[in-house]
């Protein structure tokens, strides 16, 4: 299913152009645009959306004020002219930072970041979701773990995987890659801390700043390192040792 979005630019040029480039990209539906951020913020009274590009230096109300002023937290890629309006964008937790003029390769990476928030609040929803049926007394004679997903998108498609399948994930800068156990190697735009807030603490653990691993994967480790079942290793960091040292003290 495409995520909803709007666009909000005073410049007719601009609002004209951003749209053209979301009706390029498939997983994406744009359902309103705005020359004015009042505008938008009356529109919202009535309607939701899951995503907002919206541009910053505008009269009536800039798009950090705009930002400000939503009610419901709502996905936000930023377009301006001017990157001295970054930081103040990224001090607001916006998906991304558009620099005008951007093309359509660079809306379409940043779309993709907010495409893959998107699903990982969809999965951590039903999970709760889930646990929530459970808890009132519903059939859980089935451990849940084979059946657990994760939305991942990369190599331009969504690929479903099993969470138990996942050996481990390292981090490269803002991509994650996730090796999985048949060998399958996806590279996805995301940050790893992300990843981390997703899977079950349980299940999966940070052993160091670039590396969460799946701990039933875990064959043995040195001073420095974590060995994998499928002979693969990963550093260990010394602020994460003790912790890990401390799992594997509970579990023998």
């Amino acid at each position: 299913m495409a995520m909803k979005c709007i666009a909000i630019d005073d410049e007719p040029l601009a609002l004209r152009q951003i749209s053209g480039y979301i009706s390029k990209i498939p997983f994406l539906e744009l359902v309103s645009t705005f020359r004015s951020a009042v505008a938008a913020q009356e529109w919202l009274k009535e309607n939701s959306t899951d995503l907002i590009f919206v541009d910053i230096n505008m009269p009536d109300m800039t798009g950090v004020e705009f930002v400000q002023s939503l009610e419901t937290p709502t996905m936000v890629i930023f377009t301006t002219a001017y990157a001295e309006y970054a930081i103040e964008g990224y001090k607001l937790s916006a998906i991304d930072y558009l620099l005008k003029p951007f093309g359509l390769q660079d809306i379409t990476r940043a779309s993709e970041k907010a495409l893959s928030l998107h699903e990982l609040l969809q999965l951590q929803g039903q999970l709760q979701r889930d646990n929530e049926q459970q808890s009132e007394g519903e059939d859980a004679t089935e451990t849940t773990d084979d059946k657990e997903v994760l939305s991942v998108h990369a190599d331009r498609k969504t690929h479903l995987v099993k969470v138990s399948n996942i050996v481990y994930l390292e981090s490269a800068g803002e991509y994650v890659r996730l090796h999985l156990a048949d060998g399958t190697k996806l590279v996805t735009l995301f940050r790893l801390k992300n990843m981390e807030s997703t899977l079950q603490s349980s299940q999966f653990m940070r052993v160091h700043r670039s590396y969460i691993v799946n701990l039933s994967y875990v064959s043995g480790y040195t001073k420095g390192r974590i060995y994998l079942s499928n002979d693969d290793y990963v550093p260990i960091g010394e602020s994460y040792k003790e912790m890990f040292l401390n799992y594997i003290n509970e579990v023998q």
